[in-house]
Order: structure tokens, then C-alpha cells, then sequence
């Protein structure tokens, strides 16, 4: 295969899964969406952080940001918390119900790609895992050409 036809391949491939991601968020849980999914567990490992900083993290419009915020924040899966050094500073941080429902979606995605790739041997899992991490450890221009048209965070 040709550079440009593996170039085009991996293209598509990735249209794909990402189609097929936000897709399946739906099934995983009604009231959480891929995006939702994504600003939360990104809130789980960051230990709670400004929606300035999930719009900056994922390259996104803050009016974005905001929407999503503010419909995690009427489920009651997030809360805004005053910094105590900066009461100006509001930190967005998981709620009990926020992770109940982060771990049972987290759970169900992980069962799902557990059957996906029961079948492949190893050493192609490995392989598949070294190469999505350097695919997605590019930083490249700051425009986000980089992500899918439409693509969630």
C-alpha cells in the first residue's frame, strides 16, 4: 500500500470509530453523551479543574464549554467549588452522582472493547495500543487540523 492510500485508509478508519463512538455513548448511558462522557472523566483525572480550562484542553469554543457545563451541572453530575486562595475562581469538580454514573459508563465502554478485540492475538494489541498513543501524543499546529470534522474532545 502506498503512503497516500494508507494516509487515506487511516482517515476514513478513524471517521469511522468516531462515528461509531458517539454513536454507541447513547446505548452506554441515555443521559450522557460522548462529550459529556469526556469532560467528566477528564474533571475525574484532572481532580476538578475551570471550564476555561476543558475549553482550552480540548480546543473548544467556550460558549461549547459552557453548554455541556451547564447540562452536567442540571444532572447533578457536576458542581462548581470557590477556590478558597481566589473566591473569583470556580473549579468544576465530580459530584458523588457524577461518579456512579462516570464509573458505570467507563465499565461498560471497557466491556465493550474487551469484546471488540477479544480475538487479536497480544502482541497486535500491544501494537495497536503503542500506536494510538503516539498518534494521539502529536501536538502539532494549534489550529486543530489535526481532529476529525465534528469529532467530540
Amino acid at each position: 500500500m502506498e503512503e497516500a492510500d494508507a494516509v487515506e485508509t487511516i482517515q476514513r478508519e478513524m471517521t469511522s470509530f468516531a462515528r461509531r463512538a458517539r454513536a454507541s455513548a447513547g446505548r452506554l448511558h441515555p443521559e450522557l453523551s460522548l462529550v459529556s462522557y469526556t469532560l467528566l472523566g477528564h474533571l475525574e483525572e484532572s481532580g476538578g479543574c475551570r471550564a476555561t480550562d476543558l475549553a482550552e484542553h480540548y480546543a473548544l469554543d467556550k460558549s461549547t464549554v459552557s453548554r455541556q457545563v451547564g447540562a452536567l451541572e442540571r444532572a447533578d453530575l457536576i458542581e462548581r467549588r470557590q477556590v478558597p486562595e481566589d473566591h473569583r475562581v470556580q473549579v468544576l469538580q465530580l459530584t458523588d452522582a457524577g461518579r456512579r454514573i462516570l464509573a458505570q459508563v467507563t465499565e461498560s465502554r471497557r466491556t465493550a472493547f474487551r469484546e471488540r478485540l477479544a480475538r487479536w492475538p497480544q502482541a497486535d494489541l500491544e501494537r495497536f495500543a503503542e500506536y494510538l498513543v503516539r498518534y494521539n501524543e502529536w501536538h502539532g499546529p494549534a489550529s486543530g487540523s489535526d481532529r476529525l470534522p465534528g469529532a467530540a474532545p
